[in-house]
């Protein structure tokens, strides 16, 4: 059994601010880290917004877990999910987290549990605030992995939008990289220091690989070599 397969994941879901038709493809995104063992979603569950995601208790082994609206304008929600994920991360039995949310209180507690060196996957909508994006290890846009699901990957011939922003980032990245006498860096590299300068993460750009948006970029060259390990260079 590989190390991924043994670390215990633990997806928490803020049902109010969360699409429940992303789980899927979310529950998919987190296999990369381990195995989701611990799966909540809180919420009222008294109200009829939250039927999508009570079809979804069962189906996909989720623990609802009920919080009444006491009072109007607080949100208790927001505090049972922090108090459960500082439980979680201080029993020292979870390796990384997923928070489906766009509210960007749950900023300070993904900044605490990285703190602790363990990951945050963030998932919420494009609209989510900078902060908690930021605070995030990696943070997607769920509707962007609905749609990556529903549309073959981008061609070559064909690629998404690449704006100003994501190519410096990419750029400063490969710069940062250790380069070979032909000017290649490795992929691996390359994509782990853009995710160290940021919530980086290629299917934001309807990519379902890294490797899959350098090679629509036209300043990027790229080589597969006899390793298994893939190459690349920048060409302008």
């Amino acid at each position: 059994m590989s190390d991924i397969e043994q670390k215990n994941i633990a997806l928490l879901i803020d049902a109010d601010n969360a699409s429940h038709a992303g789980i899927d493809p979310v529950l998919t995104v987190l296999a990369e880290l381990g195995q989701v063992n611990i799966r909540r979603a809180y919420g009222n569950w008294r109200k009829t917004s939250l039927k999508g995601w009570a079809d979804k208790i069962h189906r996909y082994g989720i623990e609802p877990q009920q919080q009444f609206d006491l009072t109007r304008g607080k949100n208790a929600t927001d505090m049972k999910m922090t108090i459960d994920a500082m439980d979680l991360l201080y029993r020292g039995r979870v390796h990384g987290f997923g928070i489906m949310s766009s509210d960007s209180d749950f900023m300070p507690l993904a900044m605490r549990i990285r703190q602790d060196g363990v990951p945050v996957y963030g998932f919420g909508s494009a609209k989510t605030p900078e902060a908690f994006r930021e605070a995030c290890t990696r943070f997607i846009d769920v509707r962007a992995l609905i749609e990556g699901e529903q549309e073959e990957a981008p061609s070559k011939e064909a690629p998404r939008e690449i704006s100003d922003e994501l190519l410096r980032l990419l750029v400063d990245a490969y710069n940062a990289s250790k380069r070979d006498e032909k000017g290649f860096a490795m992929l691996s590299e390359v994509g782990q220091r853009a995710g160290n300068r940021s919530s980086f993460d290629a299917r934001n750009y309807g990519f379902s690989r890294l490797i899959d948006l350098v090679e629509a970029i036209p300043n990027f060259a790229t080589e597969r070599r006899e390793n298994g390990q893939i190459y690349i260079r920048r060409l302008r």
